[in-house]
């Protein structure tokens, strides 16, 4: 594809690295089969193929419309076109550049200001989010039904390990997890614990930045990475000794995507670029440890653990954004689980982070075509690895939904 971007945007580094990916798309049309929002809607514009059309225009100093903010909100940033996409076009880095600009140039109404700000600020303080969702636990039957679903019911965690060991990993404790669901780290734990890897928190650690980036708060993202970097670094940095780690483990994918991504979103900044670089090197998701193990596992595990069939759910922050896939079924295989993918299980399910928030209706239909597939597999329990899709999913089903090393856990002990 030609370009021939505006000065504003010339020659800089946002500018060159959209002008590559601009380049490397031959508008062949693949992308559109797999995009969830076209399926529903219909519109080239609703699709890879347009919302790149569009980003092109704007970073080619044309005019920038609502409409072409609508088109680029509608975006589920699911990667799925990623994954189809025959010439690599890096379609998530262009439409986080692209929805930057626009947000620049083209203002938001002030109820809709105040939503997202409320939104970025409550789910990206653990504290803050933990209060308030505890609050609506507590006040759940007084509220309207749409709300109630968007609020799960209360979790508790299980016992944290105490044992020490020679093996050490850190795990980020994130912001909305802990609330919503404090057992997934705390059976990470014990099932690491159990295979002789003390798991570790590093106190200072919060959200990732993934949802101030991709709500267009670039730059506080970029604060929230080189927070965490700080946390982690005296257990990877040289002056690491008997604490060093041997990776930082993700227990939820959609902040495994943005954390690999660090080193190349703080490349610029000469405090961090070094840092950054070493703590995306060190990331791994939880499906990327666990096969290691299998054979212990095999050995320990209770056959099945009591779950009947299992249908799981990958991510698309997994799937599409890591490039990862099979390791979760051979993992619950290896003790024994009768594991199932359900047809399409290659598209979102709609929660997107804030996008179930932010884009109800649509976010809606896709849970409820997922929820769909997965009841057609016959299973009784639903497994993902993002706690935001099991916490979407569950608000459309009466099947229990679960992180897949909660069932590890269980057939452990």
């Amino acid at each position: 594809m030609q370009t021939n971007l505006a000065d504003f945007i010339k020659h800089t580094r946002e500018g060159e690295e959209a002008e590559a990916i601009l380049r490397a798309c031959v508008h062949c049309g693949f992308c559109t089969a797999t995009c969830p929002t076209y399926q529903l809607l219909g519109d080239e514009l609703d699709g890879p193929r347009g919302r790149i059309y569009l980003i092109k225009q704007v970073l080619e100093g044309a005019p920038v419309t609502a409409s072409t903010q609508l088109h680029l909100d509608r975006c589920l940033t699911c990667r799925n076109c990623e994954t189809t996409c025959p010439s690599g076009v890096k379609y998530g880095r262009l439409v986080d550049i692209g929805r930057k600009v626009v947000e620049e140039r083209v203002g938001r109404p002030l109820g809709e200001r105040i939503k997202r700000k409320v939104l970025i600020e409550g789910l990206t303080r653990k504290t803050v989010f933990g209060v308030a969702l505890r609050a609506g636990q507590i006040f759940r039957p007084l509220l309207s039904p749409a709300l109630q679903d968007k609020i799960p019911q209360r979790q508790r965690a299980g016992v944290w390990p105490t044992r020490e060991h020679a093996r050490k990993m850190l795990v980020l404790d994130g912001c909305a997890q802990p609330a919503m669901a404090p057992d997934i780290n705390a059976a990470t734990a014990r099932v690491l614990d159990a295979l002789s890897v003390q798991l570790i928190v590093a106190p200072k650690a919060g959200c990732c930045g993934a949802l101030r980036h991709h709500m267009n708060e670039q730059e506080a993202a970029l604060d929230d990475m080189r927070r965490n970097i700080d946390a982690w670094w005296p257990y990877v940095g040289s002056e690491a000794d008997s604490v060093a780690v041997e990776a930082i483990v993700m227990t939820a994918s959609g902040c495994g995507a943005t954390v690999k991504e660090y080193g190349h979103l703080l490349a610029y900044d000469p405090a961090y670029a070094a840092k950054a670089a070493r703590i995306s090197a060190l990331t791994r998701d939880l499906s990327e440890i666990m096969p290691q193990f299998e054979p212990e596992l095999a050995r320990r595990a209770s056959k099945g653990g009591g779950t009947g069939r299992v249908a799981y759910h990958p991510p698309c922050t997994l799937q599409h954004g890591q490039q990862i896939r099979g390791k979760v079924e051979g993992v619950l295989r290896a003790v024994g689980i009768d594991v199932v993918l359900c047809a399409d299980s290659h598209l979102c399910c709609g929660s997107a982070g804030s996008y179930s928030l932010l884009q109800p209706e649509l976010s809606l239909q896709l849970r409820d075509r997922k929820l769909e597939n997965l009841h057609d597999t016959g299973a009784h329990t639903i497994v993902s690895a993002n706690v935001g899709c099991a916490a979407h999913l569950q608000s459309g089903t009466e099947t229990p939904v679960r992180h897949w090393i909660e069932l590890i856990d269980r057939a452990l002990n």
